[in-house]
């Protein structure tokens, strides 16, 4: 797996300082990582798929809508335990996203691109028009049960979700099915050729990547209490998650972290500055700078900073 004492050590360090965080910084800091830590979830949701095999999927929020739909439905209007209702809403997504999404695998590259954009904007258009009485229509739904109080307790249960997630896949990562997956990306024909079913690797980074997507959508609409089509289902939301795994590093794992991270306290510190949408057209314009000059991803920076200081400690 090409594992290391000192990846132990990092993740470890990374571990402690962030259940250590809320000692040293003020709520407001803490609400902003909560977002950080849920957009995380959905940027390594998508790095799964598209960042390792190259499948570069446009319509994310159609399954992280699925699952904050799901567990929103069954706890509001039929009352279904909250410890119930999520691990359905997960299951949901991977079921829906294989009978609606699987066979788009089948073509690639901006078709691909197109057809999963094309099943966010029907899902956006089904919730407003389709039993209203269930979905609230275009208003959405408010008033839908949270699962902690207080900014410190909503940080420690999305840091433990984020981080729980972020190890596991990266450990995945580092398998033989994990370069599998990064060799599709690379020339889908040779591992064809070499015996290996892509069909079902594909498969498997879809399923994988749904059940992230539908975890993260049913404890974020548990953290925020609402849940509103417009927003979830808005270009912005799905260009921030695909900008912070292009930014951080793709095929990485620990780059979408960092992209998140950068791209949410960014945006929140543009927002003095600039309140409205603009802001994101300046985001926009830094994240394309640092892409051009760092087409690797933040995640290279670090790694080069890491490795000096290594080689400084040997020296």
């Amino acid at each position: 797996m090409g594992l290391r004492w000192f990846h132990f050590v990092l993740w470890g360090g990374l571990i402690a300082g962030m259940l250590l965080l809320p000692q040293v910084v003020s709520n407001g800091t803490l609400r902003t990582m909560i977002f950080a830590n849920y957009l995380a979830i959905f940027a390594i949701s998508w790095d799964v798929l598209s960042g390792r095999t190259g499948y570069v999927s446009f319509g994310h929020p159609f399954l992280i809508g699925i699952g904050a739909y799901t567990t929103a439905i069954l706890t509001k209007r039929f009352d279904v335990p909250v410890e119930i209702s999520i691990p359905v809403a997960v299951l949901v997504t991977m079921i829906a996203g294989l009978i609606v999404l699987l066979p788009a695998l089948r073509i690639r590259g901006s078709y691909f691109a197109l057809v999963t954009l094309a099943f966010m904007e029907l899902l956006y258009q089904l919730v407003q028009v389709i039993r209203p009485d269930l979905t609230g229509g275009t208003r959405g739904m408010s008033g839908i049960q949270t699962l902690t109080r207080g900014a410190a307790n909503g940080y420690y249960l999305s840091t433990a979700l984020m981080l729980s997630v972020a190890v596991s896949m990266w450990l995945l990562m580092k398998t033989r099915l994990g370069t599998a997956l990064a060799a599709i990306g690379m020339n889908e024909e040779s591992v064809r050729g070499s015996g290996l079913s892509t069909t079902r690797l594909k498969a498997f980074a879809f399923l994988t990547s749904a059940f992230i997507a539908g975890l993260g959508g049913a404890f974020y609409v548990h953290y925020l209490g609402s849940l509103a089509p417009r927003a979830l289902f808005d270009i912005n939301f799905l260009f921030t998650i695909i900008v912070a795994a292009l930014l951080g590093g793709t095929s990485t794992i620990i780059g979408p972290m960092i992209g998140a991270f950068f791209m949410t306290f960014l945006l929140e510190y543009l927002r003095p500055l600039l309140p409205g949408a603009e802001r994101y057209f300046v985001y926009g314009a830094i994240a394309l700078l640092l892409y051009m000059y760092q087409p690797k991803g933040l995640v290279e920076l670090v790694q080069r900073g890491f490795q000096r200081l290594r080689k400084g400690g040997l020296a």
